[in-house]
């Protein structure tokens, strides 16, 4: 097995190279940085690549993405500290074989990586938690934050940003509500402001796709 170690860190990247050497992997290449990452791995055709999350300029993640839309088939594990579920999740779905901690004994390490070279997916034993978590719940964090702009909402702003929805103007709004055309017109600019977008046409758009108005009735 032939290993190319992408990371910032100088001490890491020459303590990782010699431990694995110790273990008969041959080391083909290590890279500072994203760029000479991505270029080393081009021309070498690693079987793996360890490659660090956190870096300057070049992220392990915007690595990951630059190497998938090159087309490059190789595996790639991230190494890193963080724990994060964040992470985690957006390194497998970024096309991550792998995703271990830097603190990981030595042999787990070797046997993750002859794992993942046998074409598995591999997580550090700590974050197989954190994984099922995912999994389970996936699908449900990722609609809690579709809707997340909308929680800072008034009642009386979820009224109105759901007749902006049916096109109604201020005036037949706020003949609906009972209320001045000037009042309305405050509560659109601070939906606007709320929902981060520059028009009345954003924000009806915006709560038609996410459904926010069959929710609010059903609330």
């Amino acid at each position: 097995m032939n290993v190319l170690i992408v990371d910032d860190h100088a001490l890491f990247r020459v303590g990782l190279q010699g431990l694995l050497e110790r273990r008969g992997i041959e080391i083909i290449g290590t890279a500072a940085d994203g760029e000479e990452g991505i270029r080393l791995a081009q021309e070498l055709h690693p079987d793996v690549v360890l490659l660090d999350l956190r870096m300057p300029e070049l992220g392990g993640l915007s690595v990951l993405r630059r190497l998938a839309d090159q087309g490059l088939d190789v595996p790639v594990v991230m190494l890193t500290t963080s724990a994060d579920e964040t992470d985690l999740s957006e390194s497998l779905r970024n096309g991550a074989r792998g995703y271990l901690l830097k603190d990981m004994e030595p042999d787990e390490l070797i046997v993750a990586l002859q794992d993942i070279v046998a074409g598995k997916i591999v997580v550090a034993p700590g974050l197989t938690g954190v994984l099922a978590d995912l999994v389970r719940h996936g699908d449900r964090r990722e609609r809690k934050d579709e809707m997340a702009p909308f929680s800072s909402l008034t009642p009386r702003e979820y009224e109105i940003l759901c007749h902006l929805s049916e096109g109604q103007s201020n005036k037949v709004i706020a003949r609906h509500l009972g209320i001045s055309d000037g009042t309305v017109k405050l509560h659109v600019k601070a939906i606007l402001r709320k929902l981060s977008v520059h028009s009345r046409v954003e924000a009806a758009v915006m709560a038609v796709e996410k459904g926010v108005c069959s929710r609010h009735k059903r609330d």
